[in-house]
């Protein structure tokens, strides 16, 4: 005998479960007091589970974020000397097409009921630093100077990063992080690829 699957919401994997255990636990104890242990508890996971799909406790808010940048370093690195602003901003703006509310949105959204200001504050630089970084090279690439790539580093990344950030705190159903980001490159329009 066969048993059909049952109808209905499809059951959460590891990853998701996990993170909206972490999630759960963040809101209710903070996020300095909850461990990986009370996490994995909280799950119903192993341990060894949890570090199948995180790297650290900080991971479970970022690993969709930084998979997404590294694909945009990727793709930038790919353009070469064709380098200019639509090829990149298009890249950048595939970064946060069809972004749906995680782990990350939840955090920056309750970033002070969870404990994570700080935190966010850190980790926001850590992305916004590689995320630059990878706009710049890009631009040094296509021939444009040291000090100019670096600005269009700085200024892509720092609007893309607050887009998302705008974007989670205003909630659900208030525009999307694409909207926002192009409404953050209109404000550096002023600052062009080519001199």
């Amino acid at each position: 005998m066969t048993t059909e699957p049952r109808p209905g919401r499809p059951r959460a994997s590891s990853r998701e479960v996990l993170a909206e255990a972490a999630c759960e636990l963040f809101l209710e104890q903070g996020y300095d007091a909850t461990s990986v242990a009370d996490i994995t508890q909280r799950a119903g996971v192993s341990r060894s589970s949890f570090f199948n799909y995180f790297s650290s406790k900080s991971d479970v808010l970022w690993s969709g974020l930084d998979a997404r940048i590294d694909g945009a370093i990727d793709a930038m690195g790919e353009l070469g000397t064709d380098a200019d602003a639509p090829a990149v901003r298009g890249i950048l703006l595939s970064v946060v097409r069809d972004f749906a509310p995680d782990p990350l949105a939840l955090a920056l959204r309750n970033a002070k009921a969870m404990g994570l200001e700080a935190e966010l504050v850190r980790d926001t630089g850590l992305r916004h630093a590689r995320l630059a970084a990878g706009i710049a090279d890009s631009a040094r690439r296509s021939g444009i100077g040291a000090i100019r790539a670096d600005i269009l580093g700085a200024a892509h990344s720092a609007a893309l990063l607050s887009s998302l950030r705008v974007w989670a705190e205003r909630g659900a159903g208030h525009g999307s992080p694409e909207a926002l980001f192009q409404e953050a490159l209109a404000g550096i329009h002023d600052l062009p690829w080519r001199d």
